[in-house]
């Protein structure tokens, strides 16, 4: 018998066992794949197909081309009273939601007692139900037996009817909003943590005060951090929802219609379902465009790690030359 044909006859299943073995990574990704695609992907798409109809809850759905867009922008003035509300708001929150989730941060990790502590009672708003953080906020924004009118009451000051004065509500709204910090404020803190200790050491040395290492040290090395948080408190500010239904309804004088209850309410209550899901996707392409435009500008702010320690040493060579 011939013993290269012996040969290769044993070498067959190892061949075979191998050729399949390219299989088993997707076979671990496959059922998140499954999911991605009848949860986010399909249903994202069909959106986009639902948007391009006359598409009522019950009843003849008409093709209509471009026509949800085109009504959108010229013929619903609640689209553009209801975008300007959103991107004011926006204006207003993610600067100081970013503020507070660092000074928290900031805070938490100083080496003191009861730190974990603190650290859990800061969390604990995050897991509070949407529905009940608004009951809570509205029995401290009452006008009429409210925590907060009361407390400034005993310094002599009349506080206002908050959820039902125009001038008030969108800050009411944006204090309500800023309450749940726990996320971002843990992710700052991991953050912080792997900043390297002797960094600020050196600092110290060479006679660096608290703000000049903030400055030089921590924000540079925090600024990755900073970037995603960014990003995820534009997205959460232009999808709010929950506390301006519950709160307001949008009211009063629509100075809390924000674009997610415009977008509920063309979906949920007037049941234009291919209208609102023009609506959502031009929600999603502001997103999508404000976000492209943070990333741009990451070259004039973001630093990383390899970055400074590549240009310390570019310094020390350049020194020493």
């Amino acid at each position: 018998m011939d013993t290269t044909a012996v040969r290769q006859a044993a070498r067959r299943p190892g061949i075979r066992l191998k050729r399949r073995g390219w299989l088993t990574p997707y076979l671990f990704v496959l059922p998140w794949m499954i999911g991605f695609v009848s949860f986010t992907l399909g249903p994202l798409l069909f959106s986009l197909v639902i948007s391009l109809y006359d598409w009522p809850i019950a009843g003849e759905r008409t093709f209509v081309g471009l026509q949800n867009y085109t009504r959108m922008f010229t013929d619903d003035p609640l689209f553009w009273e209801s975008l300007g509300v959103t991107l004011k708001f926006a204006a207003i929150f993610v600067p100081l939601n970013l503020s507070v989730a660092l000074l928290l941060a900031l805070l938490l990790n100083q080496k003191v007692r009861g730190s974990g502590i603190f650290r859990t009672i800061f969390y604990l708003p995050s897991v509070i139900s949407g529905v009940a953080l608004a009951m809570i906020w509205a029995w401290v924004y009452s006008g009429e037996y409210g925590i907060l009118n009361y407390f400034l009451s005993l310094v002599g000051i009349a506080g206002p009817d908050w959820l039902r004065e125009p001038g008030w509500a969108l800050a009411a709204m944006v204090g309500a909003s800023l309450w749940a910090q726990g996320s971002m404020m843990l992710i700052f803190l991991a953050g912080l943590k792997n900043i390297p200790g002797d960094l600020y050491e050196a600092a110290s040395i060479d006679g660096a005060g608290v703000f000049t290492r903030f400055f030089r040290i921590t924000l540079p090395l925090l600024s990755p951090t900073l970037l995603f948080n960014l990003v995820t408190s534009i997205i959460g500010a232009f999808q709010q929802l929950t506390l301006a239904l519950t709160l307001t309804g949008g009211g009063p004088s629509n100075s809390t219609y924000f674009y997610a209850m415009y977008v509920y309410e063309n979906a949920f209550k007037y049941f234009h379902m291919g209208y609102a899901a023009a609506n959502a996707w031009i929600m999603f392409l502001i997103i999508l465009t404000l976000t492209m435009l943070v990333f741009r500008s990451t070259g004039m702010w973001v630093y990383y790690e390899g970055e400074v320690k590549a240009k310390r040493a570019g310094k020390q060579r350049r020194k020493a030359a």
